[in-house]
């Protein structure tokens, strides 16, 4: 394993998984990011959260400062590698599942999974095995048709590499100086990860999760980007957008009806990927509300 910036390393199964904890008290806090993203890039909400309660950010098997892993894997084998090595950490549940984009995915499915082990939830973004169904049927075919192209990739160019770096700078241009430069290096060294974390998702995983049952009954909250994605917008005309989007907007909404007390809320000034980074705010708003349903205290 390369040094790792900040955290440690717990063992799961003989691999070393990178792990960092911060604050005190209960239900601890527990960031699961989207695919390809890792733990560094929750490092504000983390110190925000540790304000509130104990707080963890780690790194799936295959990604960041953790152990490589064959990718893409069955959601089950991610959430029982997190259960362990929360275990191995030290850090009782029940929790409070923060999951982003597909990290939302794997919080349902932990959550399928162990749900004594779960005492709330908020899904920022989330993806959902129903996706597809709110979609507009042109979007349902681009995303067909796209699909072959992730392999055809090419490598950055130099001025790729450097316009890249700069953004990422300016996204993460609030965290401290070092774990800033660590993390913007690991992202042009590894930005295909995502793509391959993200292989199985339709094909295997949104079916894991549809047959998984239910999820236990606690305090639920979805948060929605408001604004556009950059990358819908980079390959659909406004109207088919506003369409797509009015889908998300949908599948959020029922997803928020499917628990008791579920609540959808919108995040303006935040798009999809960099919700996190954005608007840290509202975030942060959304787990203090969570832990005082968790508590009994809201």
């Amino acid at each position: 394993m390369r040094t790792m910036p900040r955290g440690a390393a717990v063992e799961v199964d003989g691999r070393r998984i990178a792990l960092y904890r911060a604050g005190e008290g209960g239900p601890p806090v527990v960031f699961l990011p989207g695919a390809g993203l890792i733990g560094l890039e929750y490092d504000n909400l983390l110190r925000g959260a540790a304000e509130l309660t104990t707080a963890v950010t780690y790194d799936r098997g295959g990604t960041g400062w953790s152990d490589p892993v064959p990718l893409p894997r069955p959601a089950a084998d991610v959430a029982a590698e997190l259960r362990a090595a929360l275990g191995a950490a030290g850090v009782p549940g029940p929790y409070v599942l923060a999951g982003h984009s597909m990290g939302a995915v794997y919080a349902r499915r932990f959550a399928q999974l162990f749900p004594a082990d779960v005492a709330g939830l908020l899904l920022i973004d989330p993806g959902h095995e129903d996706l597809l169904r709110f979609m507009p049927p042109e979007v349902v075919a681009m995303n067909e048709a796209m699909k072959p192209t992730w392999d055809e990739l090419p490598d950055l160019t130099p001025e790729q590499r450097s316009a890249s770096a700069a953004a990422l700078s300016q996204v993460y241009r609030e965290w401290p100086a070092d774990l800033r430069e660590a993390l913007v290096e690991h992202r042009l060294a590894t930005w295909r990860t995502g793509i391959a974390e993200g292989r199985n998702l339709e094909s295997e995983v949104y079916a894991e999760l549809a047959a998984g049952g239910s999820i236990p009954g606690v305090p639920l909250i979805v948060l929605t980007a408001a604004d556009r994605n950059p990358l819908w917008a980079q390959h659909m005309p406004p109207d088919l957008l506003e369409r797509a989007h009015d889908g998300i907007r949908a599948l959020h909404a029922s997803i928020a009806a499917s628990a008791p007390g579920g609540e959808q809320r919108f995040v303006e000034g935040a798009s999809h990927q960099y919700l996190h980074a954005q608007r840290p705010g509202p975030v942060l708003d959304a787990l203090r509300d969570l832990l005082a349903r968790a508590r009994g205290t809201g």
